[in-house]
């Protein structure tokens, strides 16, 4: 395999460019250590890799196998520069590592005075103890203590002391994600060691599962008879969606081609519709995590639409949509439906424009279709409720090709992203904005 750490460790650029722009490439990898890009890139110095990769969706809070994210080790090396990005990418300041180290006890230890006193204006702790009930004060020499202790008391922080809370198996930290997943693409059916039944809907069968020690989803494709010109189909439709190098889109891994099985990562929460609707993980999703829901989404279809066109088709809605234990939304991509998967069915037509529901696949505007499906994600993150609910799937997809059915903007919308959805929702497809317009709308939307 190309080696992206050595490339980022090196510094370059040139390389770690092109490997990116390959859609099986996947960014937040980790190295047998679970050091990603961005670890390394961070930890030597490498001011414009770690632009680079933040600009293309690297995870600013991802760790290592010793919980270490690359804020830590940009601050620990003295990257006072590297620092400053991270922070402006909503680096987590307290973040702990395993020894219960933040990224401030590393500044004190070091003596780097002016990354300390950065941290701390931006709201670092200077009470938090790690695993030996040691605070980051307790690691400072000279008079950079009394400083520190000063800026913490005019920034209103309480100085009692934050007892060291072991976390490392809460599921409350990102790890990078194991290597291999992106190095296998045919996967015997025998390696996969199938445990519970998770979902089982018209396109096929989903199976939580074990591979390779890695817990995964196999979602096994209802075909009748699987012929050689379907098993030929699979096997030329099914990479396209092993895309990897985006946050927001859940690749599918590998495939068995003798039973038509796809194979991606196993998400607890599940999908988003499982969250707003179904309760799932007993999340509570007020309007800012709506909005970052929005973002990912949005932001996962922008990357989308800037590949080739491919079949398998991805329709957009919530159920299509799975959400990461750290509450990233990602675009799931073994929901797409492959080219041989029952021609003209359409089992989610709340969510679809007018023209998709009337026209063929070829003389639709996918990208404008898209958006529609986006406007009505919008309501249901807005609302919490499901589109048309009291009515059969066949009766909704009937009256909104013919009859005007249209969503209803309610008064607790907010003016902004009601007039938003309007826009998104725009009867002529040619007038309604692009996901690459929509993202900076959102993004201003939670400032």
């Amino acid at each position: 395999m190309e080696d992206i750490f050595q490339w980022c460790k090196e510094g370059n650029a040139l390389q770690v460019r092109v490997w990116l722009d390959d859609p099986e490439h996947d960014m937040n990898q980790g190295d047998d250590h679970g050091f990603s890009p961005l670890h390394w890139a961070s930890m030597k110095g490498h001011i414009k890799l770690v632009e680079m990769l933040l600009l293309r969706g690297a995870r600013v809070n991802a760790t290592n196998m010793g919980d270490d994210t690359p804020l830590h080790l940009a601050v620990a090396n003295g990257h006072k520069e590297i620092v400053g990005i991270l922070l402006r990418q909503r680096a987590d300041l307290n973040f702990t590592n395993e020894h219960g180290n933040s990224p401030l006890h590393y500044a004190c230890f070091w003596g780097y005075a002016n990354i300390a006193e950065e941290l701390v204006h931006q709201g670092a702790k200077v009470s938090i103890a790690n695993k030996y009930g040691d605070t980051p004060l307790d690691k400072t020499r000279g008079n950079l203590a009394k400083v520190l202790h000063d800026i913490a008391i005019e920034n209103g922080q309480d100085l009692k002391k934050i007892k060291f809370k072991d976390q490392s198996w809460l599921g409350m930290k990102t790890r990078s994600r194991d290597a291999t997943l992106s190095r296998h693409k045919g996967i015997n059916f025998k390696d996969l060691d199938l445990k519970q039944m998770v979902a089982d809907t018209h396109s096929g069968t989903t199976y939580r599962g074990r591979w390779q020690n890695n817990d995964i989803v196999a979602k096994i494709l209802k075909v009748r008879d699987i012929t050689a010109r379907i098993s030929r189909d699979f096997n030329e439709e099914f990479p396209k969606l092993r895309i990897f190098s985006h946050p927001n889109i859940l690749p599918v891994i590998g495939c068995c081609n003798q039973k038509l099985v796809v194979i991606s990562q196993y998400m607890p929460l599940g999908s988003l519709y499982d969250v707003l609707h179904e309760g799932s993980g007993g999340i509570v999703v007020d309007n800012a995590q709506a909005l970052k829901f929005a973002i990912d989404i949005a932001r996962g279809m922008a990357f989308l639409h800037s590949l080739e066109r491919t079949i398998p088709e991805y329709f957009l809605n919530s159920r299509h949509v799975i959400i990461e234990e750290d509450l990233t939304a990602r675009l799931n991509m073994a929901d797409a439906k492959f080219s041989f998967q029952e021609k003209g069915r359409i089992y989610y037509p709340a969510w679809m424009s007018p023209e998709a529901l009337q026209k063929k696949i070829t003389d639709r505007n996918w990208e404008a279709s898209d958006m529609w499906s986006f406007a009505i994600l919008l309501w249901e993150l807005a609302t919490r409720e499901v589109p048309f609910p009291d009515q059969s799937p066949m009766e909704v997809g009937m009256r909104i090709a013919l009859e005007g059915l249209r969503i209803s903007l309610k008064p607790g919308i907010s003016p902004h992203l009601s007039k938003l959805i309007r826009i998104c929702m725009n009867e002529d497809p040619g007038k309604r904005p692009k996901f690459d317009m929509v993202v900076p709308i959102l993004d201003k939307m939670t400032r």
